[in-house]
């Protein structure tokens, strides 16, 4: 069962489940009260390495079929995190052939073109700067509808 097919869609009334990655504790918390806010359900990852994890890219689970990436339906990650920055994490994701799909957001307190312009070639759905506001995450809901 393709869980990305284009013909998915996410109805308003459903919750979009969105993975937040972010190394800063307290931009975490934000990113998570936003979106929940904008009814969204959050899981939370404090590395790009855990969040690999959650979604079954692990480097022990690379064989495993039982991921949550099918429940995942965007990833929103900071860019600058130590060990796997947010621009290693979108690459691994669209190297996934289960993940490929999976609308990915960048965040970062840096306003850097080339940066900006690298992840974008990458796959990124978008890219925002930090701090992210309530009109930011309402922006992000609006084109989640329309992304799946």
């Amino acid at each position: 069962m393709d869980f990305y097919s284009s013909s998915s869609t996410i109805s308003s009334h459903e919750e979009p489940h969105v993975l937040a990655v972010d190394d800063n504790l307290i931009d975490r918390k934000l990113v998570e009260k936003l979106l929940k806010k904008s009814s969204c359900k959050v899981t939370t990852a404090e590395n790009g390495l855990r969040a690999l994890e959650y979604l079954g890219l692990g480097a022990d689970q690379e064989h495993s079929t039982n991921n949550n990436g099918s429940k995942v339906n965007m990833i929103i990650t900071d860019y600058c995190m130590p060990g796997m920055t947010g621009y290693e994490l979108l690459k691994k994701i669209k190297e996934s052939s289960i993940l490929k799909d999976v609308p990915v957001v960048i965040m970062s307190s840096e306003n850097i073109p080339t940066r900006i312009d690298q992840c974008m070639e990458e796959g990124a759905q978008m890219f925002m700067l930090k701090p992210l506001k309530h009109s930011d995450v309402k922006r992000l809901r609006c084109q989640l509808m329309q992304c799946q």
